[in-house]
């Protein structure tokens, strides 16, 4: 017996068939535990990327938003962005959006953090507990700027707007110049300058005390009228002339809208009636000392015409103001309504090969409201003229200078004024 146990136990032990199976069963445990952590890790690691991809892109889209307009709400275009690029974290809750100083400045970035709480597939099972992942980004911005004036020179080189000599412009609502050369825009002599703000592409020449105004280079500025409709006249617009009508200190004209070829020289006291007066050629000429009244009025000038303003000395004044919106309903422009009413004179350079010369001139008595459009129009403005009321006028012009004792103040809000264009602002992501 004691022989025959040996012999099985020495058999047993130069037997090796169940090897295998012993170390697989000892191995199993840690080949299931390296499986499981791998599909945990890619798991966590896709829900880790999309997240972080969602956060980047909400405050890439919040920075954005307020780098185009400083009041814009930053965290509505955050989240749209933040829930535009999720597909397996869509629950993960809303993202928290806030402003956050970065490199000195205030509150200049945009700051996003978000997360999501998920059950992994094989640690879950074991541990019973949920896995967190987080995510943080932020996205700086500089504010773009909107560059307004109710002065405006179209001119696209050269120094085209000039003021000199013993002139006073009082424009809060900003001088602005198209002309991307040096010395677009020029303040000499003795004048004297109001305005918040001073644009143009190219370069100024000002005295020091209105340097803090100016900004010099500025891309994207434009006409904002050059797309704006020129009324014309019809088969229905009659042609008509000037006359005075009375005798001595009575006389008078009373005008109608229509064609008026040759232009029209003011003669005595003249009220224009409601409606589009087109200037076909000549001059229009509002210079004499006779009082010229015109309310709910837009004169366009055509074929050359020339304009001329002052030398209203006195009891002679001009009045003026222009159409209203509801003017132009059943018309050809009553979709572009709401900017021709901003219009007083409009200047159609259709078949004119040159700049056409325009004076206000004189001792001025101008009450006027709404825009000269003057495309093609070099506007001098020189003398003791101008005006001293509290209206608001623009004037848009190929060029402007105004020089000798002028007077010319203007009350327009600024962000009421004409738009120069918008320079935008710059996004980076820094975390």
């Amino acid at each position: 017996m004691r022989e025959f146990l040996a012999k099985k136990y020495s058999s047993l032990r130069r037997c090796t068939s169940g090897n295998t199976v012993l170390l697989v069963a000892l191995g199993l445990p840690a080949l299931l535990g390296a499986t499981g952590y791998g599909v945990d890790t890619a798991q966590m690691y896709m829900w880790q990327r999309e997240l972080q991809h969602a956060v980047d892109q909400a405050a890439v889209g919040g920075a954005w938003a307020k780098a185009y307009d400083a009041n814009a709400n930053y965290q509505t275009r955050a989240n749209q962005e933040f829930y535009a690029n999720q597909q397996f974290t869509n629950d993960s809750g809303a993202p928290q959006v806030s402003l956050a100083n970065y490199d000195g400045g205030n509150q200049n970035s945009v700051l996003v953090q978000a997360s999501v709480t998920r059950t992994l597939p094989f640690s879950g099972l074991l541990i019973n507990h949920a896995t967190t992942v987080v995510a943080r980004a932020q996205a700086a911005f500089a504010s773009g700027n909107k560059y307004n004036a109710c002065l405006i020179t179209l001119k696209e080189d050269g120094t085209t707007f000039q003021i000199g000599g013993n002139a006073t412009v009082i424009a809060n609502c900003g001088l602005g110049a198209l002309s991307c050369d040096d010395n677009a825009i020029t303040i000499g002599g003795s004048a004297s300058v109001t305005t918040t703000s001073i644009a143009t592409c190219g370069t100024v020449d000002v005295p020091e005390a209105n340097r803090a105004a100016v900004s010099e280079h500025v891309s994207g500025l434009s006409d904002a009228y050059s797309d704006i409709p020129i009324p014309v006249p019809d088969a229905s617009t009659a042609t008509r002339t000037y006359a005075c009508a009375g005798k001595g200190n009575n006389k008078s004209a009373n005008l109608l809208p229509g064609k008026y070829v040759g232009g029209i020289v003011v003669k005595c006291a003249t009220t224009f009636a409601a409606g589009i007066y087109y200037i076909d050629g000549g001059t229009f000429d509002l210079s004499t000392n006779d009082p010229v009244v015109g309310t709910n009025v837009l004169f366009v000038l055509r074929k050359g015409a020339t304009l001329k303003l002052g030398g209203q000395g006195g009891n002679g004044s001009i009045n003026l103001t222009p159409m209203q919106a509801s003017n132009f309903l059943g018309t050809p422009y009553q979709s572009d309504a709401a900017r021709l009413s901003k219009m007083l004179f409009i200047e159609d350079k259709t078949g004119v090969s040159s700049p056409v010369s325009h004076t206000i001139n004189g001792n001025s008595n101008l009450i006027i409201q709404g825009v000269l459009y003057l495309p093609n129009g070099n506007i001098k403005i020189n003398g003791n003229s101008g005006t001293s009321s509290a209206l608001c006028f623009q004037i848009s012009a190929y060029t402007l200078d105004i020089s000798g004792s002028a007077y010319l103040k203007t009350l327009c809000d600024y962000d009421a004024s004409t738009e120069l264009g918008t320079t935008a602002g710059g996004v980076r992501l820094i975390g």
